[in-house]
Parts: structure tokens; sequence; C-alpha cells
């Protein structure tokens, strides 16, 4: 086997690390993207938490306090 020249050695690895590079921005977009969709999620689910906690807030205030009678 015969020995590669230094500039050889050097050029095939820096071929390797602009694979790898590329393969690591295209990783980092998509969870960059993950995250945008996740946190889309997050604001929906707290919106909703929101509107379900003034519904039960609501029902609460209709509830008859304990001890009081209903006049008529």
């Amino acid at each position: 086997m015969a020995a590669t020249h230094p500039i050889d050695q050097i050029a095939e690895r820096v071929e390797r690390l602009l694979l790898r590079h590329e393969e690591l921005r295209r990783t980092n977009a998509l969870l960059a993207e993950q995250v945008r969709t996740l946190t889309q999620e997050r604001d929906a689910l707290k919106g909703r938490l929101g509107a379900a906690r003034q519904r039960i807030d609501l029902l609460i205030q209709r509830l008859p306090t304990p001890g009081v009678k209903d006049e008529v």
C-alpha cells in the first residue's frame, strides 16, 4: 500500500468535514422547524386551557352558596 500524499489526506478530510457540516446544517433546520411547530402547538394548548379555566370559573360562580336558600 503506497503512502498517500499529505495534501490528499487533507483534501479527503476537508471533504468529510464539508459533508458532515451539510448534514448538521440540515439536521439543525429540521430541529428548528420542530421547535416552531411545538411552540405553536403549546401556544394553542395554553389558549384552550385559559378558555377552559374561564368556563370553569363561570360555572363555579353559578353554584349555589352552601347554607343559603334560593328565594322565590
